[in-house]
């Protein structure tokens, strides 16, 4: 007879009375002693992360976690005013609105940095002063502005004077000995975009936030994740309000009782 499959994992794993994660006992050595900001690091990574790291880590997700009524808190609300009954149905509804204008930006600016410092890489090694990344950065946003692209991380719809998470998080990243090359660039493109695009725009959190998280080490790959992991958080607490002091209903009569019939408007496929 063959041997059953086996599947190895260093996640979680049971037996009839322990239950294992990450090598560790679960109930002894991590319940009460591994906070949920270090544990998701430690799942993510698989080694445990020093006390700095996991500073700058839960800065992310308490950054990351409630903008108030964006897109994704709103949809959450609406979504438990249709059903109720299904709590997992209103947080699912608001984590798939996190893309490229909400949330996503974490992903793709540490995409975009990673991106720019692997070519620099290849041609050299990484700017080792102020003066270097500056060069660097006024290549990069030049290249972009050519090409009709946007910097990913750079400008923000209310926070036009300034994001205020960005220069905490930045302080808290040099507290603690981690601004790596993706923030020294992103540094560098807030210093010198102006010089290019002829205007200056903040360098927005969710932008720092995946610079953050890249000079951290953690997989590119998931950077969008550890955003969605925090802002369910928020939207845990935007129902937990809409509970308590509900608006759902108003916002859903606002536009229910206020919309107006119009002639149809075919659509008509673009001519070349």
């Amino acid at each position: 007879m063959a041997e059953p499959p086996v599947y190895e994992t260093a996640l979680g794993a049971s037996s009839l009375d322990k239950i294992t994660l990450l090598g560790q006992d679960l109930a002894q050595d991590v319940m009460g002693k591994v906070g949920f900001g270090e544990l998701a690091f430690w799942l993510a990574t698989q080694r445990r992360p020093a006390p700095g790291e996991t500073r700058v880590f839960e800065a992310v997700l308490a950054a990351l976690a409630d903008h108030g009524f964006t897109p994704t808190a709103i949809v959450t609300r609406l979504t438990y005013l249709s059903a109720p009954d299904s709590i997992q149905g209103a947080l699912a509804a608001g984590l798939l609105g996190g893309g490229s204008r909400f949330l996503g930006v974490t992903e793709d600016c540490g995409r975009f940095l990673h991106g720019v410092l692997t070519e620099a890489g290849r041609t050299g090694e990484l700017p080792a002063d102020d003066a270097g990344w500056d060069a660097l950065a006024l290549e990069t946003v030049r290249t972009r502005r050519a090409a009709g692209e946007f910097v990913p991380g750079l400008g923000h719809h209310v926070h036009k004077q300034g994001d205020p998470r960005t220069p905490r998080l930045l302080e808290i990243a040099a507290e603690e000995g981690l601004v790596g090359p993706h923030l020294a660039l992103f540094s560098a493109i807030g210093r010198v975009h102006p010089q290019v695009l002829g205007k200056t725009l903040p360098l927005n959190g969710a932008g720092v936030c995946g610079a953050a998280l890249a000079d951290l080490g953690l997989p590119l790959e998931l950077l969008r994740g550890f955003a969605l992991l925090a802002r369910t958080a928020g939207l845990i607490g935007q129902l937990a309000e809409e509970l308590r002091h509900p608006v759902a209903n108003d916002v859903f009569l606002a536009v229910d009782l206020n919309n107006r019939p119009v002639a149809p408007d075919p659509y008509s496929p673009e001519q070349p």
